[in-house]
């Protein structure tokens, strides 16, 4: 799938390894979060395996270099037959922020969702996200969701 002749979206490789922790590790610092190694090394090692109940990836790709990813899962829905679609995360490396990469990756994970047979699609972000919500705003329906962790 291409966005656009120099952008490719796919699906992660075992070789993509280190161009995905810089990522994933980018997307996690945006937030101020971090996770132990251990996180990491499942993490990957779900995205690559084949159990529907994991998380599934796509990268943005360009000139043989890792410019974005996004992770999705599928799972149940109490209001719904069909398996819904959540994307969890989802980030461009700044130096590909405006090219369409952001983009590419929610409508390729539209499509997987579409394949799928998942009617929904939705994801989460905090307010203060303002350059990617301009996005989200064009592609997808702010709803009215609040919400709430459990303390730890």
């Amino acid at each position: 799938m291409t966005a656009d002749s120099q952008i490719t979206i796919r699906p992660l490789r075992a070789e993509d390894e280190a161009d995905w922790r810089v990522l994933w590790t980018g997307y996690l610092d945006y937030y101020e979060t971090s996770v132990p190694e251990e996180v990491y090394q499942t993490t990957f090692a779900r995205l690559l395996g084949d159990d529907p109940q994991d998380f599934s990836c796509l990268v943005a790709e360009r000139d043989g270099r890792l410019l974005g990813l996004t992770h999705y899962l599928f799972h149940r829905h109490a209001w719904k037959v069909e398996n819904v679609c959540y994307l969890q995360d989802l980030f461009a490396a700044p130096e590909a922020r405006g090219t369409g990469i952001g983009r590419a990756l929610i409508e390729a994970v539209y499509d997987a969702a579409d394949k799928a047979g998942a009617p929904a699609v939705y994801w989460l972000t905090q307010g203060f996200n303002t350059t990617a919500r301009q996005l989200y705003d064009r592609v997808a329906a702010l709803t009215p969701f609040i919400r709430y962790n459990r303390p730890l």
